[in-house]
């Protein structure tokens, strides 16, 4: 090995999160990364897989087992990461054997026992070593806390931390991830709620909660290490809760209906169905999607004070979802590797690096995020659902998103669509015919929200803007019997309108046969604009129009 090369073991390499991170690892040229797990034969198609990728690092195999680390001193590691899994239960002997070796240690724990007692058990192998040994550099608690500390930068107060998590239906999973779940589903679990420490039954509690880029999906309460980072770091008066999901409900409230069997004391637990439930999931799964997500929703006070609520959302799309977890332990690996943390000490991953770095390993993935903001006590529905970047907004556009008082004004628009079936939809709608057009618009605010009437001509739209019942950060226009859902997202000279998802009354309907919807309202050279652009993949163009009102 050259002496600017680093060895980093990384242990369950050929697991689902490990292959994962071996990829991200692979990256660097001052690695030699060396792969290790049981079995040999699925470590050397991993070593021949990113030989085919050219990957800058140089790759090696080792047997090692987690059970008995008598191996790790031998390969003379830099750093020891243990993809492998599960946790829960264990003691503390693989850290302190990687220690032992002089290598620095990381994880990807999320067992909340594990996490909680970490700190006590490596801190004298740490002294001793005088090197880190890191926890929970996962989905959980590390992007969960990463995100509060993101979204929470100069707020005077904490109330409330509401986390969840939803892997899509055909995402790989492995047995020990259902293991870990029926260990505590059903079973106590300590949780933060209402400003007081209690007890509530694991996945208990199931509720539909907004996932922006998936739509709403069930959850219901996890244990996890979240539930006392949450409490403990940020220290919220009211809740500090983690939510985890199954994207087919059928499956998610069937957990639920069999975690009741070990309530009532049926069951001690529901471990011996592992086999069992991981066979029909994975049976199902077709019904599903491999689009997954996470989303972390804060409350409290800004600044200045006044309350405010901030969502940070991340979702995967064409199966990229099991990158996630293991981004952050890629992630603390590089600032080990740059020697960019400072002293060694045990403890969770949180804290040690900002949000941007631990996503950074993500780059060039199918994989989103996004940041909402909202003022839950403002006026207006715009300023609610836009929060402080409503404040930003140029002032025309503020006059007439405001949402205090009535707003009639007066300009021209141009219209265009398509013909047949389009043609009829406006016309049933109210919509003009293409051309150009004079406009008068009408913004009556009411509770909730607003009624708007555009009169093009001899022509009138109506339809009511209304804020979101579930979701604080977002808003429905309903027309007729349609309702569209959108959320605001604000840029230097106006917002921009995105279609989220549709219903018929309170039916959802498919995503694949709805609309593509784009809208923005803007100011150019102190004049109000708008663009709107509604088309269908059936249908074609039903009806666009863009223009500029004054008044």
């Amino acid at each position: 090995m050259s002496p600017s090369m680093k060895r980093v073991v990384l242990v369950g390499a050929t697991g689902v999160f490990g292959a994962r991170l071996a990829r991200m690892l692979a990256r660097r040229p001052d690695v030699e990364l060396v792969l290790a797990a049981r079995r040999l034969a699925p470590l050397e198609a991993l070593q021949a897989e990113l030989a085919r990728s050219r990957s800058p690092a140089r790759i090696s195999v080792a047997v090692v087992d987690r059970d008995r680390p008598t191996a790790l001193a031998a390969l003379a590691p830099f750093v020891v990461v243990d993809a492998a899994g599960p946790f829960q239960g264990q003691d503390a002997t693989f850290p302190s054997a990687a220690l032992a070796a002089g290598a620095h240690f990381v994880d990807l724990a999320d067992a909340r026992d594990f996490v909680a007692a970490f700190s006590e058990r490596l801190a004298v192998p740490v002294k001793a070593a005088r090197r880190w040994a890191i926890t929970g550099a996962s989905s959980t608690p590390a992007l969960t806390c990463a995100a509060v500390d993101r979204l929470t930068e100069g707020w005077t107060r904490i109330d409330r931390i509401d986390a969840a998590i939803s892997p899509g239906a055909r995402a790989p999973r492995g047995l020990s991830v259902v293991q870990a779940i029926l260990r505590w589903a059903g079973g106590p679990v300590a949780v933060f709620i209402d400003g007081e420490q209690t007890v509530r039954p694991g996945w208990s509690a199931p509720r539909r909660v907004a996932f922006p880029g998936l739509g709403q999906r069930w959850i219901s309460l996890a244990e996890t290490p979240d539930l006392d980072q949450l409490k403990h770091r940020y220290a919220p008066t009211r809740d500090a809760l983690f939510g985890a999901g199954l994207e087919l409900a059928p499956l998610h409230l069937g957990l639920w209906a069999l975690s009741l069997l070990r309530r009532w004391r049926l069951l001690p637990t529901l471990e011996p169905l592992a086999v069992l439930l991981n066979a029909g999931a994975g049976l199902a799964a077709p019904l599903g999607s491999d689009r997954g997500g996470m989303t972390v929703r804060v409350e409290g006070l800004d600044g200045a004070g006044a309350p405010v609520a901030a969502r940070w959302s991340l979702w995967a799309e064409d199966g990229a979802g099991p990158n996630v977890p293991a981004a952050p332990a890629a992630a603390m690996v590089a600032a080990l590797l740059d020697d960019a943390l400072g002293p060694p000490r045990a403890g969770a991953c949180v804290g040690l690096a900002p949000l941007e770095a631990l996503l950074a390993p993500l780059a060039g993935l199918p994989i989103r995020t996004r940041i909402d903001r909202a003022a839950p006590v403002a006026p207006g529905l715009f300023p609610r659902v836009l929060g402080s970047a409503f404040d930003a907004l140029p002032p025309v556009v503020r006059h007439a998103h405001g949402g205090e008082q009535t707003l009639t004004s007066q300009g021209g628009a141009r219209a265009r669509g398509g013909r047949g079936p389009a043609a009829l939809a406006r016309r049933l709608q109210g919509l003009p015919a293409p051309g150009l057009h004079a406009l008068e618009v009408s913004i009556v605010p009411q509770a909730g929200g607003e009624t708007w009437a555009r009169r093009f001509g001899a022509r009138t739209f109506r339809s009511k803007i209304m804020a979101a019942p579930d979701d604080p950060f977002a808003f429905e226009e309903t027309v007729g019997p349609l309702t569209f859902r959108f959320h605001a997202a604000p840029y230097p000279s106006g917002f921009s309108w995105i279609f989220e998802s549709w219903r018929l009354g309170p039916l959802p309907l498919p995503a694949a046969w709805g609309p593509r919807v784009r809208a923005r309202t803007f100011a150019r050279g102190g004049t109000y604009r708008f663009r709107v652009l509604v088309a269908h993949p059936w249908l074609g163009v039903i009806f666009g129009y863009a223009g500029r009102l004054k008044g």
